[in-house]
């Protein structure tokens, strides 16, 4: 490998050391339980180790090379934080944790080394604080909403971007579409308009029936549960017993542990529902109005950069402003879609830039030879 490529390499990976333990320390902060503000606390410590390590290889080829500082990405993320959830954080963190086991375990592989057991323990630390009951991370409505929905790299802030980019590049392109067919400029409001309304009246029916489907299968696996711990406790209690076996804890534990929550019906169907049903039975899924608004909402932000300009004024200049505005939409899109893949902001902005204006020119040029043709 070239000089200048290692080093870039190694650049690259002490901000990500970097950004990792500033991110460990700042979810900390905000931690009221003292045994997860101890594991995240001492998580970073772990990244500063390994963000000093590599200081010291780069020093090797730079010796006046300093520390580097969190990225603007890391910070940016943080204040995002408080607006769409800290377990947005969480689970970018989990990413960079499962990315750091994988290239760990090829590493190893490549190397014939033998593997250990061990490659994959940060992300299982980061799992379990994400799961844990105790953690403390404040949410928006948007991580309230999304419920089951979310996951590791597929959380609130994930679905805010692709929601206003669905909206932004569908009544792009049909905006496009419409003035490529030189119609007049009340045309394009209304098609715009009518656009712009269908599609987000469409994603809230569309996440609505999603979470009140699953609130209501919820539900029935829920009374279901219920009717079997009535018909045969003792089978149930086995299950329990096997469940919490299967998550490493002794029989002889698991069975003490499963008679004491059997000591009553109400802690019984707590516990059933939540290990074997995996349901926060507070929340069933999030609220199906909330999904609905908030999918709404997010749709017509993108939907109406390109439709804005027609409304104030018309012709070329109106284009103009419509190609222009959609231009830093979509650029800006696609740099916060860095915030979860970690790739180049540029990179990403002028990619999605790319893709999104290909749609409308596409749609543009059809729109003409439909006008033409009419015409």
């Amino acid at each position: 490998m070239p000089k200048s490529a290692s080093l870039n390499s190694l650049k690259k990976q002490l901000q990500i050391e970097v950004d990792t333990a500033y991110l460990y320390d700042s979810i900390a902060q905000i931690q009221d339980d003292e045994s997860l503000k101890k594991v995240l606390k001492a998580l970073a410590k772990i990244e500063w180790g390994h963000a000093n390590r590599v200081l010291k290889n780069i020093q090797e080829i730079i010796p006046d090379f300093k520390m580097a500082t969190p990225s603007t990405r890391a910070k940016i993320q943080l204040k995002l934080g408080k607006v769409f959830g800290y377990d947005s954080i969480i689970n970018s963190l989990a990413n960079v944790e499962a990315q750091v086991g994988k290239s760990a375990v090829k590493s190893k592989l490549q190397k014939g080394e033998k593997l250990t057991g061990f490659e994959h323990n940060h992300l299982k630390i980061i799992e379990a604080v994400r799961d844990s009951e105790k953690v403390n991370m404040p949410s928006s409505i948007l991580a309230r909403f999304e419920g089951k929905h979310k996951s590791v790299g597929g959380n609130a802030l994930r679905a805010a971007v692709m929601g206003a980019n669905d909206g932004l590049v569908s009544n792009m392109s049909l905006v496009m579409g419409v003035v490529g067919a030189a119609v007049s400029n009340t045309t394009v409001v209304l098609t715009g308009t009518a656009g712009l309304l269908a599609g987000a009246i469409s994603m809230a029916l569309g996440e609505w029936l999603s979470v009140q489907s699953s609130r209501e299968l919820h539900e029935y696996q829920i009374a279901i549960e219920e009717e079997e711990l009535e018909a045969s406790p003792e089978e149930e209690k086995k299950e329990l017993v096997l469940l919490y076996q299967a998550k490493g804890i002794d029989e002889e534990n698991a069975k003490k542990l499963a008679d004491k929550i059997f000591e009553s019906k109400e802690t019984a169907l707590e516990a059933l529902i939540t290990e074997e049903l995996g349901i926060d039975k507070d929340e069933l899924g999030g609220s199906p109005w909330e999904a609905a608004f908030v999918s709404f909402f997010l749709f017509a932000i993108g939907a109406i950069i390109p439709l804005l300009p027609y409304f104030f004024t018309s012709g070329k200049m109106a284009f103009y402003l419509s190609a222009i505005s959609s231009f830093f939409g979509l650029f800006i899109i696609g740099a916060a879609i860095t915030l979860f893949t970690g790739k180049n902001v540029f990179y990403s902005g002028f990619r999605q830039v790319f893709f999104g204006l290909t749609a409308g020119a596409i749609t543009y040029v059809i729109g003409s030879w439909i006008g033409a043709s009419i015409i």
